[in-house]
C-alpha cells in the first residue's frame, strides 16, 4: 500500500515500502504551464531532503526540484527526457525519480493531502 506525502515546495513523494516516487504536484504543474524540460539526477546519485535534485522548465518559468526525502536514486523516469509534457497530462502518474529512502523518519515532517491543499491558495 502506498502513501503520498507533500512538501511545501510542491513536490510529492509516493511511498511504497522503502521506495519513494518523487514528482511535482498537480498544483505545481498548473502553475508552471507547459513543461518543456526536466533535469534529473543519475541513478545511484544521493538526494537530500530539502536540497535540489534537478530542475523543471516550462514555457513560463524554470524551477528547482527540491527533494522531500533523503535517499539514493534507483530509477529516473526516462520517458520525461523525450516527452516532458507527460507531467502536464498526469503529474502523479509521471513521477520524476524513484528513491530508496535512507531516513523514513523524514516523512513525518511532510504534509498530508489536507494540509498541502491548505497552502495551495
Amino acid at each position: 500500500m502506498s502513501k503520498i506525502y507533500y512538501s511545501p515546495t510542491h513536490e510529492y513523494v509516493n511511498v511504497e515500502g522503502n521506495i519513494g516516487f518523487i514528482g511535482i504536484t498537480d498544483f505545481a504543474q498548473h502553475q508552471l504551464g507547459n513543461v518543456v524540460y526536466v533535469d534529473m539526477p543519475d541513478v545511484d546519485d544521493e538526494v537530500a531532503a530539502g536540497e535540489d535534485f534537478g530542475a523543471i522548465e516550462s514555457v513560463k518559468a524554470a524551477s528547482d526540484l527540491i527533494s522531500p526525502v533523503s535517499g539514493v536514486v534507483v530509477e529516473v523516469n526516462e520517458a520525461l527526457a523525450d516527452e516532458p509534457g507527460l507531467i502536464n497530462k498526469d503529474s502523479m502518474a509521471n513521477w520524476i525519480i524513484k528513491v530508496e529512502l535512507s531516513n523514513p523518519e523524514e516523512l513525518e515532517s511532510l504534509l498530508d493531502e489536507a494540509a498541502y491543499k491548505e497552502i495551495c491558495h
